[in-house]
């Protein structure tokens, strides 16, 4: 005879009716298709295995958003993922360009940072996919939940604010 848990009832609930709502959030979050059902699991884990945070199964699927955003979040972050870094040396170039071109970079660099916060949301998300993450459009689309055409122009309408801000 198998255990049985008082909760799997409305737990199965909670699954079934807002899985895709929960699964579109961390799209947006930057999770690839193949990844989502992995982070919507570990939020229900989240849920389920800390005690602190068992709400009622009421206020379960509002609870459940932020954790899920936070589990996306964690794991883009994970090593296994993330992009290897390019090591100092073999970055630096044999001749040294000096301090002032070292000034003059490091100003432009702070400079675009400023125009990168000022851009929006959804601006901020296609340059990076696009231009640091370096991946295709038809995937920035797929994570960004958007059609390959709709990030093309979100994509030329961010750099055109890019352009001006660095200019001003």
């Amino acid at each position: 005879m198998t255990p049985s848990c008082c909760c799997g009832d409305w737990i199965a609930g909670l699954a079934r009716d807002h899985a895709g709502r929960l699964a579109a959030i961390a799209r947006r979050e930057g999770v690839d298709a193949a990844d989502v059902l992995d982070v919507v699991q570990d939020a229900f884990h989240t849920l389920l295995a800390r005690p602190d945070l068992r709400p009622p199964p009421a206020e379960a699927a509002r609870l459940l958003a932020p954790i899920v955003r936070n589990a996306a979040r964690n794991h883009r972050r994970r090593h296994h993922r993330a992009r290897p870094h390019v090591e100092l040396d073999a970055g630096l170039a044999t001749g040294d360009p000096g301090p002032a071109a070292a000034l003059d970079h490091a100003v432009t660099a702070a400079q675009l940072e400023g125009c990168m916060a000022k851009l929006g949301d959804v601006h901020r998300h296609v340059i990076t996919l696009r231009v640091l993450e370096e991946l295709s459009g038809d995937e920035a689309a797929r994570a960004l939940g958007l059609t390959p055409g709709h990030v093309a122009v979100l994509l030329h309408r961010a750099r055109q604010q890019l352009e001006r801000c660095m200019q001003s």
